[in-house]
Formats: C-alpha cells, sequence, structure tokens
C-alpha cells in the first residue's frame, strides 16, 4: 500500500531525479501521475544493452520511479539472461521491452502472448557489404552472415533481398555469431552482415565496408518504425495501470533523446553505460518519433513481407488483432500532446 507519507517522499525524490534528466517538461507531469491510481506493482525489470539504440529504457529508472515504481531493476544481457527480445519479455525475465517487428511477428504468429504497446523510432539498423555487393540484387550467390536461420537478422535481409527480386534461397546464408563477424568480413570469408549500434558507428569510424541498406534514411524501411515496445498478455491484464505507466515513462524518454541527445548522452557517460561521443551521433541519428510513425502500419508491412516469403502463416490483420493493444498508446498521445 503506498501510503500519503511516501507519496509525498517519493514525490521530492523524482522531482531531484527528473530535474537531472529533463527539466520542465518532466517536472510538470508529477502532479499528474500522482493523481492517478498507483500501480499495482512495483517492481518493473527491463533488459539493459549499454550503448544500443534502446537508450530510452537506460534513462527511464528516474522517470519509471516518478510512475510509482520504487525496485526498477535492469536484467542485463550477457551476463544476467542469453534471452533476447521477445524471448526475454515471454520467459518473464523482464516486464517490458524494445523489441524488432519480425522476432515479434514470429511469436504472435505462433500464438505466444506478446503483445505490442506502441513504436519508439524507426531505422537503427544497416546491411554493411564489400565491394562485391554494390547492390541490393547483387546479394544472390553472395555468403550473408546471420547468427541464426529466423532471427530477426535473417528476416530483415530475406525481406530486403525479396523486395529487389531476390529469393532467400538463392543467397548462401552463414551461421555465425556476431562477435565472429567482422573478422569474417574483413577476411574476405563473407560478403555482408546486418549490423546496430553502437558497432555500426565503429565500423562507419574504421571504414569496413559500405553500406548497403540504411533503415534510417532508405525508403521504404525508413517510413515504418523498427523498434516497438512489447510486454504479455498476462501482465497487462494483471497490471492495466502499471502498463499505462511504464510505457508512459518509456515514451517520455524516447522524447528526451529526441529533445535533449547531448544531456542523454552525458547521462549515460556519467552512469558508465555508454560512450558519450558515439551515443551522441546515435542518437542525433535515429529519429526517436513515436508520434510520428505508426505502430500498426509496421506491423502490417512487416508482417505482409513476411507472409509472402512464408515465414508466417498468419495474415497482417490477424498479427495486428491478436498481438497488438493502442488503448493505452492512444491515450498517451492525447495526453502527451505538449
Amino acid at each position: 500500500m503506498i501510503t500519503r507519507k511516501t507519496s509525498l517522499h517519493d514525490r521530492r525524490t523524482v522531482l531531484r531525479q527528473a530535474a537531472v534528466l529533463g527539466g520542465s517538461a518532466l517536472l510538470a507531469s508529477v502532479n499528474r501521475a500522482l493523481a492517478e491510481p498507483p500501480p499495482e506493482k512495483t517492481t518493473l525489470r527491463l533488459l539493459q544493452v549499454p550503448g544500443a539504440c534502446t537508450a530510452p529504457q537506460e534513462i527511464a529508472k528516474e522517470l519509471l520511479e516518478l510512475e510509482g515504481f520504487s525496485d526498477v531493476r535492469y536484467v542485463k544481457f550477457g551476463s544476467d539472461t542469453q534471452r533476447w527480445p521477445p524471448e526475454v519479455v515471454l520467459s518473464g525475465e523482464v516486464d517490458i521491452n524494445f523489441s524488432f517487428p519480425p522476432h515479434d511477428i514470429s511469436a504472435i504468429d505462433a500464438n505466444q502472448p506478446l503483445v505490442i504497446l506502441a513504436g519508439a523510432h524507426s531505422g537503427c539498423v544497416e546491411v554493411i557489404a564489400n565491394d562485391r555487393v554494390r547492390s541490393t540484387p547483387e546479394l544472390k550467390g553472395k555468403t550473408v552472415a546471420v547468427p541464426a536461420l529466423g532471427s530477426d537478422e535473417h528476416v530483415f535481409i530475406s525481406i530486403f533481398a525479396k523486395y529487389v527480386g531476390v529469393r532467400p534461397q538463392d543467397i548462401n546464408w552463414a551461421i555465425y555469431p556476431f562477435t565472429e563477424q567482422v573478422q569474417l568480413f574483413n577476411e574476405g570469408k563473407i560478403d555482408a552482415f546486418f549490423q546496430s549500434y553502437p558497432g555500426l558507428l565503429d565500423l562507419h569510424k574504421r571504414k569496413i565496408g559500405h553500406t548497403l541498406i540504411n533503415t534510417t534514411t532508405d525508403k521504404p524501411w525508413s517510413q515504418y518504425t523498427c523498434c516497438l515496445i512489447a510486454t504479455t498478455r498476462e501482465f497487462i491484464d494483471r497490471h492495466p495501470v502499471a502498463t499505462k505507466r511504464a510505457l508512459r515513462a518509456l515514451l517520455k524518454a524516447a522524447d528526451l533523446c529526441a529533445r535533449e541527445p547531448n544531456r542523454v548522452a552525458r547521462y549515460l557517460a556519467d552512469k558508465g553505460l555508454a560512450a558519450y561521443d558515439t551515443t551522441l551521433q546515435m542518437l542525433r541519428e535515429l529519429p526517436y518519433d513515436w508520434r510520428g510513425f505508426d505502430p500498426e502500419d509496421a506491423l502490417r508491412f512487416y508482417a505482409l513481407r513476411m507472409r509472402e516469403l512464408g515465414m508466417i502463416k498468419s495474415s497482417p490483420q490477424k498479427i495486428i488483432t491478436q498481438g497488438t493493444d493502442w488503448r493505452f498508446l492512444n491515450a498517451l498521445k492525447r495526453e502527451l500532446k505538449a
């Protein structure tokens, strides 16, 4: 039970914390958050992948505390878990998290209780190629590294290829872990691979390969959100207030990434979570515009492409009907207009 004394203490605490991150825009939301019913649970778990495009999650701790989550825990990928979204959500190791459309769509198609709540940003991934692959159609017959068949990387590249008339079966897929792909690329053993932040910036700095596809700038990919916010049906049913509050904190954090990249980069650097320069560059490059992209359009677009490839059986509309809940997003769009 949250007493008035506790709430007032928390209010003073979160006012200080919000001031560190975001200034008046965040401070103005304190009274609104306190006026709502408290979350059904005060512990919330998220996945931590330092330096990645999931930066809003990394800076959301204070915002989540403002929403009534007194115990915000980060499950570190690599040391605390080997599961990647959406499995880390479906396993119950984390409660809500950023994730990619392909793997989410596959999970929903398999009748797993994953629910998409919103989109966070578009872009953030590229296909890096060598001089033997100067255009996407030239992927035909080339060796492309992915960590596993059916992975987000495999699905994305298959969609990119099919879009320009190359059948995925005409690509030589080579299964290698992320840690080996750059070396294999430098040795000429693979022709292309998939990369995201923060490794993407290092490749550009070292002038390794060239960008074949950039989902941040290349249409049609840049027109669709590529990072979603997902939870489970059980979490929503049991904790509807907590769901809305957690989503509100994450969307506000995305707003901060867009509005104040310097401050966010400095915050993450001071916390030892990421390098300032590379984080600032990432934040400036990525459109953290959750209002400007329709996550339902993205799911429809990618589900259609995946169904054409035979990767899922469900129609795009079934994926949307079964695996989304836009109630909280629609309410927060009205609330967070400013």
